[in-house]
C-alpha cells in the first residue's frame, strides 16, 4: 500500500520561503464574515494576554 505524503505545517513565525507554496490572503479578498471573525479572535486573544500579564504583575506584588 503506497504511504501518502506527510503534510507540511508552515511556520507561523518565520516568513515562508516559497510565496507561491503557503499564499498569504489579502485582507480585501477575505469575506466580511471571515474578516469579522479573526478581527473577534483576535482582540479575544490580546485581551486575555493583557489580563494575564496583569494577573502575573499583581501576583508579584504579593510576593515581597
Amino acid at each position: 500500500m503506497p504511504r501518502r505524503p506527510t503534510p507540511q505545517q508552515p511556520d507561523l513565525f518565520d516568513p515562508p520561503s516559497d510565496p507561491e507554496r503557503f499564499p498569504t490572503p489579502q485582507w480585501q479578498s477575505l469575506s466580511d464574515e471571515v474578516r469579522l471573525t479573526l478581527t473577534e479572535l483576535m482582540a479575544r486573544l490580546i485581551l486575555d494576554h493583557a489580563i494575564d500579564a496583569a494577573r502575573q504583575r499583581k501576583d508579584a506584588g504579593h510576593d515581597a
